[in-house]
């Protein structure tokens, strides 16, 4: 599936903004990793954009996020490691554990996402452009800023042999890159 095909089930299926952002953040900072790690770019990014698919139709509903997107990508998409990575991101609910790099990535992408975002927002101009590896660093040791943020699903990183202090650098460079997009 292209990019812009996936661009447009998305749209298909969230009408909140912020989430469709979310879910362009999470696609970069995946780009970024498989970048990184010499993985295929446009299968991560694709994990990333699409990972919360059916969260509108979902949020009642934990146990089915990850497991209904991957029913509705499975009409586009046949790839299966990408549907399991999309079902995993969401362990703690759907039960199916991470168990390879992409699922890992996914995981700590999705929330490092929310940490470098809530930075920014408390920045002067409220610009990525502001932000300093060491401020996610310092921001990551206070439980109480973005407390919904789970330090744990960013320690997913180590997962992959990257170390937090370069996993906030790659993610913060990814969101640097699409600021614009964010409107960041």
């Amino acid at each position: 599936m292209k990019r812009e095909e996936a661009i447009n089930l998305l749209k298909n299926y969230l009408n909140d903004d912020k989430l469709v952002k979310h879910c362009i953040a999470v696609e970069a900072i995946m780009r970024k990793l498989a970048e990184f790690l010499n993985e295929d770019k446009e299968k991560w990014g694709l994990v990333g954009l699409l990972h919360d698919i059916d969260y509108e139709k979902t949020k009642d509903n934990p146990k089915m996020h990850g497991i209904m997107a991957a029913e509705i990508l499975s009409k586009h998409i046949k790839d299966e490691e990408i549907l399991r990575a999309i079902k995993a991101h969401n362990f703690e609910n759907t039960g199916i554990e991470p168990k390879n790099k992409l699922e890992y990535a996914l995981v700590a992408a999705d929330s490092l996402s929310g940490l470098i975002i809530a930075c920014a927002l408390v920045m002067p101009n409220k610009k990525l452009e502001e932000v300093r590896v060491e401020s996610i660093a310092k921001k990551f040791k206070q439980k109480d800023f973005a407390r919904k943020v789970s330090r744990e699903r960013i320690l997913f990183c180590e997962k992959l042999g990257i170390p937090k202090e370069k996993f906030f650098e790659l993610g913060l460079e990814a969101l640097k890159e699409i600021h614009s997009e964010l409107g960041l």
